[in-house]
């Protein structure tokens, strides 16, 4: 006898989908859905059923906030100019940026 585990709309999920990325796009898909708050399956989810994604900020959000952005701007620091090549850079810092414009929005 083998125990389902449901979702927490009542669903059992038992259906696998895998896909093949390079280490790079699963590593920046990684950090998108850490600053999501979300686990790597429910981002996933969300992103490829086009639902829009709320983030509740909390200690752990900010904190991967902060060391994402740390982290850019090394990487900025680094670079002479941003070229095609750059564009995960850019992707992330679009994302980052909204998120703290709609983080900022709620806190007026």
């Amino acid at each position: 006898m083998s125990l389902k585990i449901y979702d927490g709309q009542g669903r059992w999920r038992n259906k696998t989908v895998a896909f093949r990325m390079s280490p790079e796009e699963a590593e920046h898909l990684n950090i998108l859905a850490r600053l999501s708050g979300l686990s790597k399956q429910e981002y996933l989810i969300h992103r490829v059923l086009v639902k829009e994604i709320t983030v509740f900020p909390n200690s752990r959000i900010f904190k991967a906030l902060r060391d994402r952005m740390d982290e850019i701007l090394a990487e900025l620091r680094r670079l002479n100019e941003i070229r095609p090549e750059n564009e995960e850079l850019l992707d992330l810092i679009f994302h980052i940026t909204t998120m703290l414009q709609g983080m900022s929005s709620k806190e007026q």
